[in-house]
């Protein structure tokens, strides 16, 4: 009897490239992996627009979605055009309650429009504001996986993550979280796996937990 392969499509965060998940395996006798790509948004456009163009890039019904950070709230908006199988975020929020208080306190006072987003093509900026971290023996690290660079896309990610309006979690959500995430702290976040020692990029350096786990939890 033939098994039903299921279709997983992975989302990177915020200025990444889905090279991201280049070291995340799945047995292909159950799974095919799907990587999706940011793209430029329209001038103005909503966050539920945008995550209306991206869905239609999932081509298979019952398939399961996984998002990082920014990636992870626009898996939830994607969510809301498809019918999935399973919806995981990792190193993300699902309310605008789980955001930091500094984003918060950046929304308020409309802080986040000063950033100077033609300044992150510098990677190292880029790697702060992406990863949370810079380290320069990680630069090349940075330049690979960091390559989603353009002005326009920056701006309008940066204010859809700050702004984001979300209110109450997406049922049965799985949340995936590292208890040493810089960008989102885990004292902010509520019902998620914890991913001892995990960082914010913990889906490259904490691939094996992945490989280990993320079966079992979309099977279950």
């Amino acid at each position: 009897m033939n098994r039903e392969i299921i279709h997983v499509y992975f989302m990177p965060g915020m200025a990444a490239n889905p090279s991201i998940f280049e070291h995340i395996k799945l047995s292909e006798d159950y799974f095919k992996i799907h990587w999706l790509e940011w793209i430029i948004p329209n001038p103005k456009e909503s966050i539920e627009n945008y995550a209306k163009r991206m869905s239609q890039k999932v081509k298979h019904e019952n398939s399961v979605l996984l998002g990082v950070s920014f990636g992870g709230i626009m898996v939830q908006e994607m969510s809301k055009f498809l019918n999935l199988k399973k919806l995981f975020i990792v190193s993300s929020i699902k309310n605008k309650y789980e955001l930091p208080k500094r984003m918060k306190v950046a929304k308020r006072t409309k802080a986040y429009k000063l950033i100077p987003t033609q300044l992150l093509s510098n990677v190292e900026a880029l790697a702060k504001y992406a990863f949370g971290e810079t380290a320069s023996n990680r630069i090349e690290l940075y330049k690979k996986y960091l390559s989603v660079n353009d002005k326009r896309y920056l701006d309008w990610a940066i204010e859809q993550m700050v702004c984001w309006t979300q209110e109450k979690s997406i049922p049965n959500i799985i949340h995936i979280h590292g208890d040493k995430d810089g960008i989102f702290p885990m004292y902010n976040i509520k019902d998620c796996i914890v991913v001892k020692g995990g960082t914010h990029i913990m889906i490259i350096n904490k691939h094996k937990w992945f490989n280990e786990n993320l079966p079992k939890l979309i099977l279950s």
